[in-house]
């Protein structure tokens, strides 16, 4: 009897495990399968894991990791000391171990790296490159940038929380077309055990897909906290894209009504204005319109980031992180791998007069 309720354990087992892995092939394939996923199942399954895992001020992604990859290494071991289990049994129960990670990861969050593209939900066209266009882009950009620019010492004054709670507010009133979900007053930041890793590896935040967390740099600056919060809580709303999550970012920035949230949006997307600048204008024209029109103060503010993070990256681990995330990235569908995070302003340019729909408030 008890054979048999076993071997009745591992059918279901197994069968729930095919047919998550089944649904997960199929989203990859379809993007309309995904889509639904993003819009219809997502906001349901993150909304209860963010709900559970509120009550833990701590990353339970990070423990989820760090747990998952000793038990890879001492499961084999246990089973075949411990349990007596045949190497077959033994290679057997690694598998479907691995398979289980893979589908928690996925069904947890993972199928939105394969939903339709941005272009398609807002239903516009990617812009070709023009010349003309760009070069107005960023005219308007750099008067607004320098328009807007605040002191830093400012930032550190702000409560998290009220930013938070600003952000939230934008991406609230954001439009459906886009299929974002929508933010909950339990969502946050979670506290980070092993800062130092994502420090020395020049992590600002990052996604955590096993239970729908949130995570900021706790070393990040005031100035920053504002941008990257509103680009990891796209992630949380099922953005995979991170050109897409950089948009969002700076679109929900600008969105508040707090001058200090709006510089920090646009102080966000500076880098990756200036790295398409760069390619895509000569060299004295490149300073002549960037460099030399941005506030000195800008350029400051921008070297005493750069100043910061050096200062805390590990070279070392730095590049084994990049190219371990470049992999990443190319395996889930993002082409272009890390240089995503700069075609920001491709899509920046696809829209009309650069903004995305508010409903209104």
């Amino acid at each position: 009897m008890r054979y048999l309720k076993t071997k009745y354990i591992l059918f279901i087992r197994w069968s729930v495990l095919l047919s998550l892995l089944a649904f997960i092939i199929v989203s990859s394939f379809n993007a309309g399968v995904a889509e639904f996923y993003s819009r219809n199942l997502y906001p349901a399954i993150s909304y209860i894991m963010s709900a559970i895992v509120s009550l833990f001020t701590f990353s339970l992604d990070e423990w989820a990791i760090f747990v998952m990859a000793v038990l890879i290494i001492v499961l084999p071991v246990y089973w075949r000391k411990k349990r007596n289990k045949t190497w077959k049994s033994v290679l057997f129960g690694e598998v479907e171990f691995i398979l289980w990670i893979y589908v928690w990861f996925y069904i947890g969050w993972g199928i939105n790296y394969y939903r339709e593209s941005f272009f398609s939900r807002a239903g516009i066209v990617p812009a070709e490159y023009n010349e003309t266009q760009f070069r107005q882009f960023v005219d308007s950009y750099i008067d607004d940038v320098n328009n807007s620019m605040l002191p830093a010492g400012v930032f550190a004054e702000m409560d998290k929380s009220y930013i938070r709670d600003e952000i939230k507010r934008s991406y609230s009133h954001l439009s459906s077309v886009y299929g974002l979900s929508k933010p909950h007053s339990f969502q946050h930041p979670k506290k980070l055990s092993f800062n130092f890793l994502y420090s020395g590896t020049g992590v600002l935040g990052f996604m955590g897909p096993f239970f729908s967390e949130s995570h900021i740099n706790m070393q990040i600056s005031p100035l920053e906290y504002p941008f990257t919060y509103a680009h990891e809580l796209s992630h949380l709303l099922g953005i995979s894209n991170e050109a897409e999550a950089n948009l969002w970012a700076y679109q929900a920035c600008l969105h508040s009504s707090d001058r200090r949230i709006q510089y920090s949006g646009y102080f966000g997307l500076l880098q990756y204005v200036l790295i398409n600048s760069s390619y895509l204008l000569d060299e004295d024209e490149y300073k002549e319109k960037i460099l030399m029109k941005l506030n000195p103060e800008i350029i400051q503010q921008l070297k005493d980031k750069q100043e910061h993070w050096l200062n805390l990256y590990s070279p070392f681990w730095g590049e084994i992180q990049s190219a371990i995330y470049e992999m990443y990235l190319k395996g889930n569908k993002i082409s272009s791998g890390q240089k995503n995070y700069a075609q920001v302003i491709g899509l920046l340019l696809s829209l009309p007069e650069q903004k995305v729909k508010f409903v209104s408030e």
